[in-house]
């Protein structure tokens, strides 16, 4: 095959590539991106992002069967919608979570991993201050309570039921303590994370100046695209103003 045959199959191979990137680009529009409506969703759960030290126990109030744990909480913005990533070390009732948004179903889903591997999906809503997720079908029922008590103390109730007519029943409840934090000392000042607006402690710099995210999913993000996420910043943070001005 001379050079220049050779030059024009890979021209046309180069093409045929670029129609099927615009193509797939074309038939799904939010390929690569997150629907804002479902990050803002989440964003109720930036008080739980972060890591936390935890105990467990089968029995309020009772240390008999009664476990260590640690957790983080963190932003994960590597699908093509953002989520919440949970993941648990030396956990007795869950290994790994996966907290997204269905904003057409106006639902929360977690995809719950159990340490001996199996998984679970919950669905369900925010109840005041709790999110409460519970399992489909009409057999053995689990549901899971995250209760939100301030930004230094998080519960996680993990019940379950025989049939979808009965009554829930206790398995544990893990209490959790912010990691590296007192519950006698009182918070306050801590930055904004350019991502999220939640609570933020770690630095991250561009063009010279320091910013804050509150988590690595976060960190990924802003790394990814600076200017995008600082445009966005700037965008909330004009809002934020112009609703103290009128009162709002």
């Amino acid at each position: 095959m001379s050079k220049l045959c050779r030059t024009s199959y890979l021209h046309v191979g180069a093409a045929l590539l670029l129609l099927g990137l615009v193509g797939d680009s074309l038939a799904d529009p939010q390929a690569g991106q997150s629907d804002p409506a479902v990050r803002e969703a989440l964003q109720s759960l930036n008080p739980v992002v972060g890591g936390w030290r935890g105990v467990g126990q089968p029995r309020r109030g009772s240390n008999a069967g009664a476990w260590s744990e640690k957790a983080e909480f963190s932003w994960d913005f590597s699908g093509k919608q953002a989520a919440i990533k949970y993941v648990v070390d030396k956990g007795k009732l869950a290994a790994e979570g996966v907290v997204t948004y269905d904003p057409a179903h106006k639902q929360y889903q977690m995809t719950l991993k159990s340490p001996d591997g199996s998984t679970e999906t919950l669905t369900g809503s925010w109840d005041k201050n709790q999110l409460v997720l519970t399992s489909g079908g009409n057999a053995a029922q689990q549901r899971v309570t995250v209760t939100l008590l301030n930004e230094k103390r998080t519960l996680v109730l993990f019940e379950e039921r025989g049939s979808s007519d009965g009554n829930f029943n206790r398995v544990a409840e893990v209490g959790y303590t912010r990691a590296g934090t007192r519950l006698a000392l009182p918070g306050g000042g801590q930055p904004e994370c350019v991502v999220t607006g939640g609570a933020a402690s770690i630095p991250v710099s561009y063009k010279g100046k320091t910013y804050y995210v509150c988590c690595t999913g976060c960190k990924q993000a802003f790394d990814d695209d600076p200017e995008g996420i600082l445009a966005e910043y700037e965008a909330r943070l004009k809002q934020a103003r112009e609703k103290a001005a009128s009162g709002g």
